[in-house]
């Protein structure tokens, strides 16, 4: 199975002003995906896709390849990332290479357990999932089956369209959240125009190193996190 690594980091961001070529702890943020795709024995091969220079002259410095420059029509604000996949995937179509699968490895969620992506893999071969995703349990108190949600009157009904409320949170059946780590999509499944098909296989990541780089104070909290799991020695 040939899995296509893709780290997609374009130049803007308003939350976290340049972001991707910030240090974080010392380290480039992009250093710590690296280091998972380092890790892994699986990925074919790895790329990053942005439409910055210091980016992709940082990336090269690191080691990871850059291939083509994003087109600027793909790397604003509101760009969706299947686009920018399958632009990367068209890229290397147009020289004759092909790939089963993409990897997705977002800068913003830097801190992955080791053995996450080929574990994904593994499982995506073994099960023939559409799509693997990481994921974390959602705490009992926001889980589906106990949120609710408001009609037109202001009245509230269970999220889940169920009549009745499960009382007892030992009944809670697991649910599930996106921690951002790792999106593994099979290539025609990417082709049909969405990141997971109809069957879609999870790994866990790590609660103690989950972080979400979206704002200045999501970027301290990860500071913190980043002393904890990477002490200096």
């Amino acid at each position: 199975m040939k899995v296509l690594a893709v780290v997609p980091a374009r130049g803007g961001s308003k939350g976290i002003p340049r972001k991707n070529i910030r240090k974080l702890a010392g380290r480039p943020l992009l250093s710590y995906t690296i280091d998972a795709i380092e890790d892994s024995k699986l990925l074919s091969r790895s790329i990053m896709s942005s439409d910055d220079p210091e980016i992709m002259e940082m990336s090269e410095s690191l080691g990871l390849e850059v291939p083509f420059v994003r087109p600027g029509d793909l790397a604003g604000d509101k760009s969706p990332t299947l686009p920018v996949i399958l632009h990367a995937l068209d890229h290397f179509l147009g020289k004759g290479i092909r790939f089963d699968a993409v990897c997705i490895l977002q800068l913003t969620s830097p801190f992955r357990r080791k053995g996450l992506i080929d574990e994904a893999i593994t499982l995506m071969k073994e099960k023939d999932f559409d799509s693997v995703i990481s994921v974390l349990p959602v705490p009992h108190e926001f889980n589906p089956h106990w949120v609710f949600e408001s009609d037109e009157n202001n009245q509230l009904r269970i999220a889940t369209g169920e009549k009745e409320i499960i009382s007892r949170r030992q009944d809670l059946p697991p649910a599930y959240f996106r921690d951002g780590g790792l999106y593994l999509t099979k290539t025609g499944i990417l082709r049909q125009n969405t990141l997971y098909g109809n069957k879609i296989g999870y790994v866990f990541g790590e609660k103690e190193k989950h972080v979400n780089l979206d704002t200045m104070e999501d970027w301290n909290a990860a500071e913190e996190l980043a002393a904890k799991i990477y002490p200096k020695s």
